[in-house]
């Protein structure tokens, strides 16, 4: 009968342990020291080993060379120990077995000697389902048991141990198996069963057990059943509803172009190709989780799961974002992924998620905002009453002649966008690098932050642009028409006239001389 290789190759001594160095070590040291404790508690995430060592270590107590941290593996208590059938040590499923009757009977036949072996071991799987009945029945009998009993709880949850219990216990927590680590051992076991399998088939499956090794062979045990005996990447891969870091690659390529459009291809084609919306919302969500940890530690840091060609291409992308945006699309897509647990309409929840990350990725900073609300003056600096104070900025890069500024007009008036052709004139257009910078007064900037501009400026450039808003007085703005806006602008000269005479400002702007005044504010009318 065939046999699962997860079960084939299930480790039966410490040595063919893998991924838990320091239970292993203090297990054997404290066999060769001969201090066996009455209670251990084997904690962690599925898949790691805490049952494989339970009957690891039932085999090194019950050894007929033993107690010995090598057992032979011949003798008859072993290979019953192996095989589950051995009579002084009992396995418990406390999900099946969890009540106060099930706990009494163990009691009464912890009283009785071991028929044959040196301990009657009590090996009980899923600990934390055992009701505090039942914990209470059993809390005297773990505290003082007799000299042949010992128990070993194994648990994924040891929060929901009680503390009296875990107190007379030891305690051991199992980590997640390293990602080079469980390659090794799926490529040993390939070896051992003649399947051809490439490096990135190999990746795609140890994805596949996020650090469990039984999940892993499991997958492994399906991919060679569809695949055969040659394992490839992209067979795997769709097997296994596994997406490549090539198509996760599209959304930060959408987030670095803030395109939208591209979004709702990425999710069209995942829909005609059958691809579940779920678990694509799950690997984008892993896939941001690794660009901010590549961000953060950089691309050799084993915080990521991947191959090293892989880290050094997500260390290229993560370059080009900051550390706050990838943080606020890593959050963001959290929230998208537990929406579509529940949701009827997955592909439009995906789409809005998506695009919404777009519209982040447009955010500015609240310092950038909040000094964008009193003009781009770091400092003011104040004369007293009635002379006016002028803000003074540091040096900045002003337009040219705005070639950029006569073809948005002209774009915008051809769309009949003439209330924004308006905030745009009086403005003024900077491009770098490309970003386009629109500096303009405060009641101007909700019709430069509309979509309709945005989008006209992407006409106009033939590729998607960023824009940035500054507030302050735009140095092209036409002037005023009535005869009391020409009153207001001479008090407005005067005020500033006054204002550089100020010794404080001719100071300051002899100690910068590329500086220039950017607006004056009367401290007096403000209040």
């Amino acid at each position: 009968m065939y046999q699962v290789i997860a079960r084939k190759y299930r480790p039966k001594s410490f040595g063919e342990l893998i991924g838990q160095e320091h239970v292993k070590t203090t297990l054997e040291n404290a066999i060769n020291q001969a201090r066996i404790a009455h209670g251990y508690i084997f904690s962690g995430q599925r898949g790691t080993g805490k049952t494989t060592v339970a009957r690891i270590l039932a085999r090194c107590l019950n050894c007929e060379t033993g107690p010995t941290a090598n057992p032979c593996g011949a003798c008859a208590s072993c290979r019953e120990i192996s095989l589950g059938g051995s009579p002084d040590v009992i396995e418990i499923d406390a999900a099946s077995n969890r009540g106060i009757n099930e706990m009494r009977e163990l009691r009464e036949s912890v009283r009785f000697r071991p028929a044959r072996d040196r301990y009657k071991i009590f090996i009980i799987d899923e600990a934390h389902q055992i009701t505090s009945e039942a914990f209470n029945a059993l809390l005297k009998t773990l505290e003082e048991p007799p000299e042949w009993v010992a128990f070993f709880l194994c648990t994924t949850e040891s929060h929901k141990i009680p503390n009296t219990i875990a107190s007379r216990c030891q305690q051991f927590s199992f980590r997640s198996v390293d990602f080079e680590v469980l390659i090794e051992r799926l490529r040993l076991i390939c070896g051992e069963e003649g399947i051809e399998a490439d490096d990135e088939a190999l990746e795609v499956i140890a994805l596949a057990g996020e650090g469990s090794v039984r999940d892993s062979l499991s997958a492994l045990d399906q991919a060679i059943a569809c695949c055969g005996t040659k394992l490839e990447a992209g067979e795997v891969r769709q097997l296994l509803g596994r997406f490549s870091v090539q198509s996760l690659e599209r959304i930060a390529e959408a987030l670095i172009g803030l395109d939208s459009k591209r979004m709702l291809d990425l999710v069209q084609d995942l829909e005609r190709n059958g691809q579940n919306l779920q678990h694509f919302c799950r690997e984008a969500c892993r896939f941001l989780r690794n660009l901010l940890v590549a961000k953060i530690a950089g691309g050799e840091t084993r915080l990521i799961a991947a191959s090293s060609a892989e880290r050094d291409r997500m260390t290229q992308l993560a370059a080009q974002f900051s550390e706050e945006d990838l943080t606020r699309y890593l959050h963001l897509t959290l929230e998208l992924f537990g929406t579509l647990q529940t949701s009827l309409q997955p592909r439009m929840h995906l789409e809005l998620g998506l695009v919404r990350l777009v519209q982040a990725g447009r955010l500015r900073p609240i310092e950038e905002a909040l000094a964008g609300i009193g003009g781009a003056a770091p400092k003011a600096v104040g004369v007293a009453p009635p002379v006016p104070v002028a803000p003074v900025a540091a040096p900045a890069a002003r337009p040219e002649a705005s070639g950029w500024k006569k073809k948005l007009l002209e774009a915008l008036n051809e769309r009949g966008l003439t209330f924004i052709a308006d905030a745009v004139e009086h403005s003024d257009v900077i491009e770098r690098n490309g970003e386009i910078e629109f500096v303009t007064e405060k009641i101007f900037a909700m019709a430069i932050k509309s979509k309709d501009l945005t989008a006209t400026l992407g006409a106009v450039a033939g590729q998607p642009m960023r824009v940035k808003v500054t507030v302050g007085q735009a140095a092209s703005a036409p002037p005023p028409s009535s005869s009391n806006g020409l009153d207001r602008r001479a008090l407005e000269d005067e005020a500033t006239k006054r204002a550089l005479e100020h010794p404080e400002v001719r100071s300051f702007r002899e100690i910068f001389p590329g500086s220039e005044v950017r607006a004056v504010r009367n401290l007096k009318e403000s209040t």
